[in-house]
């Protein structure tokens, strides 16, 4: 049975689309099956892995609808041993369309519960927002995974998110637990950063994951060429640092 892994953090900017394309494709290099959910109406996951996202018939909207079967909105190996599920920017009229909807926070884990068993990872980036959308990803997920930049105000926010996971896992998915924090965007030229690990390793209680993701020339270079950086440039520091994370994550997972 597949593990599903909620990637989020409400403050933007902090590499959860990022670390969601790129931790996604490492699994996949790794011979894992994996499947890559988009719930952020910008769809930059989707377009990272070039798929052109304003010409798609069946979405992550169109799932949430009932308009399509789940089946019919995942595009299939993607890259080798990897699938995707597309999302536009369609899916920002989901939250009022669905207003009134019973159940609504469960509606992307009774579609999960169809195809979970094929996969080893489900990853879902989630939106930049603690909306109902990551409410959805939350509620069918067995763990959320955060993201934290070096920086200042790296802490800022966290609190709130994890009130919000508990809150999930106290009314709506009892299983949900955190998976832990990943740092991104570590610049081993400045104090700052190495300050910022220390800080949130006396702060916070959750597991802190060892690796830690360097700002990378090369990983900002390869969305913009739809491709994970795995295949961008395997051999740079930031495909890397994503190859030995998801090495931690299925070392802890035991998969």
């Amino acid at each position: 049975m597949g593990k599903i892994i909620a990637i989020a953090n409400q403050k933007g900017g902090v590499g959860k689309t990022t670390t969601s394309i790129n931790l996604s494709a490492a699994l996949a290099v790794k011979g894992k099956k994996v499947l890559v959910i988009d719930t952020d109406p910008q769809g930059n996951t989707t377009s990272g892995y070039n798929i052109d996202k304003n010409n798609l018939d069946n979405t992550v909207y169109e799932l949430m609808l009932g308009e399509c079967s789940i089946g019919e909105c995942i595009i299939s190996d993607v890259i080798p041993n990897l699938s995707v599920l597309p999302t536009n920017v369609n899916l920002a009229a989901a939250e009022i369309e669905l207003i009134d909807a019973e159940n609504k926070e469960y509606i992307l884990k009774n579609e999960l519960d169809w195809v979970k068993d094929k996969y080893d990872f489900i990853i879902i980036d989630c939106p930049p927002s603690l909306s109902m959308l990551t409410v959805n990803a939350m509620t069918a997920a067995d763990s959320v995974l955060v993201p934290i930049q070096c920086e200042y105000y790296a802490l800022e926010g966290l609190s709130q998110l994890i009130h919000t996971v508990n809150l999930v896992k106290t009314r709506l998915n009892e299983d949900l637990e955190m998976e832990g924090v990943v740092f991104t965007m570590y610049d081993s030229r400045t104090n700052l950063s190495a300050e910022v690990v220390e800080n949130v390793k006396d702060n916070l209680d959750e597991r802190i994951f060892e690796t830690v993701i360097p700002r990378n020339i090369r990983l900002a270079e390869a969305p913009s060429f739809g491709v994970p950086i795995t295949t961008y440039d395997p051999k740079s520091a930031g495909a890397i640092s994503y190859l030995e994370l998801a090495d931690e994550l299925i070392k802890v997972n035991r998969m």
